[in-house]
C-alpha cells in the first residue's frame, strides 16, 4: 500500500513549539487553567491506532513514518499551584514536545524522550513567580502516573533496566525495577546550586515524586563529574536508557507478568 507523504511546505518546523493557549493532546483550545486532554480508551493502558503520518519533533528527532500502536498514558493533574498535562508514549519514536516554563526541565524531558525513544508531550502552567520547586515536583508526578497507566499490568516487559552513562567527565549510573514499590536511592554530588536559573535540589526531587506515582525502584550513582549540567544531563540520560530497557517487550517472556508471585502493582 502505498504511503502519502505530505509535501515540504505543509511539514511544521522543527523549531516550532505548541502554544500554550492549545492543547498536547489535539482538541479544541481552551481558557485559564481549565484543560480537558483526550482520555485514554482503559483505565490503566491506552491504545492507540493512528494512520501513517509524518511527525517531527522538536527535539532534533528525525520524521518517522509509521503506523504506531502505543502504550499510552495520559494524565491531567489540576492544583491550586499548578496545571499540568500529560502524554507518553512508551512506543515512541523519541519525539519530545515539553512546554513546562522551566528551559532547563525541558531540556532534561528531551533527553528522556531523545535516549528512550519515548514521546514525551508535557504542558504545565505553575506558580514560577515564587519558585519552580511546585511546577517541577507536579511533572514529575504526572509523569510518573502516566508511565503507571501505560505499562498496565506490565506483562511481557523485561522489568530491570541498568545503565551507565557518561557525558564528558561526567559518569552516572541507574538501575531500576518497575516493581510497583516506589524506592529512591540517589548519590549525586553536583557541586552548584544552580544550573542556569534552575535549582539543582530539585533533581531528587524531580526523581523522588516521579517515584512515588509510578511505583518503580530507582538507584542512581555518581561515578564520577566535576561540572553540573553534566553531571545531571548524564542522569537523565542514564535513566531513560534503563527505563527504554525496562519497559522493552522481552520476546521469551510471553507475555507473562515478570515476578515469581504472578502480579506486579503499585500498592
Amino acid at each position: 500500500m502505498a504511503l502519502f507523504v505530505p509535501p515540504p511546505s505543509s511539514i511544521p518546523s522543527s523549531s516550532s513549539r505548541v502554544p500554550l493557549s492549545s492543547s498536547i493532546f489535539s482538541t479544541h483550545t481552551h481558557t485559564h487553567l481549565k484543560m480537558t486532554p483526550q482520555r485514554p480508551t482503559s483505565s490503566s493502558c491506552s491504545i492507540s491506532n493512528s494512520t501513517p503520518s509524518l511527525q517531527i519533533g522538536e527535539n532534533g528527532s528525525p520524521s518517522t513514518l509509521s503506523a504506531q500502536i502505543g502504550r499510552i498514558g495520559v494524565v491531567e493533574r489540576v492544583t491550586k499551584e499548578t496545571n499540568v498535562e500529560v502524554k507518553l508514549n512508551l512506543d515512541g519514536s523519541g519525539i519530545s514536545n515539553s512546554h513546562t516554563g522551566i528551559p532547563f526541565l525541558d531540556h532534561m524531558l528531551d533527553q528522556i524522550a531523545s535516549h528512550g525513544l519515548f514521546d514525551v508531550n508535557v504542558k504545565a502552567v505553575g506558580d514560577l513567580h515564587i519558585d519552580d520547586h511546585h511546577t517541577n515536583e507536579d511533572v514529575a508526578l504526572a509523569i510518573g502516573t502516566a508511565l503507571l497507566q501505560a505499562l498496565g499490568d506490565r506483562k511481557g516487559i523485561y522489568r530491570f533496566g541498568d545503565f551507565s552513562a557518561p557525558l564528558d567527565e561526567a559518569l552516572v549510573h541507574v538501575a531500576l525495577d518497575l516493581s510497583g514499590r516506589p524506592h529512591l536511592s540517589y548519590d549525586l554530588h553536583i557541586p552548584t546550586e544552580r544550573v542556569g536559573t534552575y535549582d539543582t535540589q530539585l533533581v531528587e526531587h524531580f526523581f523522588q515524586s516521579l517515584v512515588n506515582t509510578s511505583g518503580m525502584t530507582l538507584h542512581i550513582r555518581q561515578l564520577a563529574g566535576k561540572n553540573s549540567h553534566h553531571i545531571i544531563e548524564a542522569t537523565f540520560k542514564a535513566f531513560a536508557r534503563a527505563l527504554r530497557q525496562a519497559t522493552e517487550s522481552d520476546p521469551r517472556r510471553l507475555g507473562t507478568v515478570p515476578s515469581s508471585k504472578g502480579v506486579l502493582s503499585r500498592s
